[in-house]
């Protein structure tokens, strides 16, 4: 295994996000990034596909002529697979006959079809190989390596917040908590799921339309679930408890959008791995609570378990987004 250099880590961020460019419309593959680089120059680029073909090797080195590959490194996200597919070759073996003289790795693929796998077929064919464990990888890869390793997708949880901790009046108005900027970030952040969910009770007091309205964008809208025991609406899959997300095989990223009910049966499942908070500089008072009852019996352990990861200001809202500590 080569060792991977000082400027391995700032290619491999560009690389992920690339990758962001695929999400969510490589699934059900996960979307990686790549980049050739040769003499602190990019010779070519690519990430996943629409429905997953080709994979981000193939498109970059695919803009390269024969043997335009030499001498240089190739930095993909993830492993390139190794196992055979009716849609394409083996990318460990298309890399493998492009013939870089190093191909740095940001994550080993958990998938056991590969695993190791193609690192092992890369250096059979006199490549050196580098593996990073890289963090920006990693998160570009989230929802992918959550399905690998828990089984379930990546879920992140929103939350449109007053300053005393309120969704909506007492009497359930919640339009509009947030301002324009808000409410248009977070249909930035519904194209970037495969699917969306909320409560019976949320969809029966709003209908929600759980789409995305941002020009140029309304096709990236996600599937949307509702966590119910009631009836099946048209046009809306259920599932009946937080735990049945595993069941969902396509969707690797769900974004929960409420309420406070569906929020507490996630957060009290442990099945948040991230959290959206977006704050409106008002007070509301006798209102709607975000969150309902999680279980918490006992202060300490609240603490330490969630990690800040953003912040920024839209508008005069404040959005912070924080990652759960496992």
């Amino acid at each position: 295994m080569a060792v991977h250099t000082p400027d391995d880590r700032t290619w491999m961020a560009a690389a992920a996000r690339l990758a962001a460019r695929a999400r969510p419309l490589s699934r059900p593959n996960p979307a990686v990034g790549a980049l050739l680089v040769r003499d602190g120059r990019v010779l070519a680029s690519g990430w996943t596909q629409r429905g997953g073909r080709p994979h981000a090797e193939a498109q970059a080195l695919g803009r390269l002529g024969s043997g335009a590959a030499g001498g240089a490194t190739l930095y993909v996200t993830l492993e390139p697979c190794a196992h055979e597919s009716a849609r394409g070759p083996a990318c460990a073996d298309v890399v493998a006959q492009a013939r870089p003289a190093r191909v740095v790795i940001g994550q080993r693929d958990p998938d056991p079809r590969t695993s190791g796998q193609g690192i092992a077929r890369l250096e059979r064919a006199g490549i050196a190989v580098a593996t990073l464990d890289d963090p920006a990888s990693a998160r570009s890869l989230a929802g992918y390596l959550t399905r690998q390793h828990l089984g379930r997708p990546f879920v992140t949880l929103k939350l449109a917040l007053s300053l005393d901790g309120c969704i909506a009046l007492a009497d359930g108005t919640s339009q509009w908590i947030t301002g324009e900027p808000a409410r248009a970030h977070v249909h930035a952040q519904r194209a970037r799921h495969d699917a969306i969910l909320v409560g019976g009770a949320t969809w029966r007091a709003d209908r929600p339309r759980l789409d995305v309205r941002l020009p140029g964008l309304e096709q990236r809208s996600p599937d949307r679930l509702l966590l119910t025991r009631g009836v099946k609406p048209e046009g809306v899959s259920i599932i009946n408890r937080p735990d049945q997300i595993g069941e969902l095989g396509a969707v690797h990223y769900l974004y929960v959008e409420g309420g406070a009910q569906t929020a507490a049966s996630f957060l009290r499942e442990d099945l948040v791995d991230e959290l959206h908070i977006y704050t409106a500089p008002i007070v509301i008072g006798a209102g709607m609570r975000a969150i309902a009852e999680i279980g918490l019996a006992d202060l300490a352990n609240a603490h330490g378990r969630w990690e800040k990861r953003e912040a920024r200001q839209l508008g005069s809202d404040a959005f912070s987004a924080y990652l759960r500590v496992r």
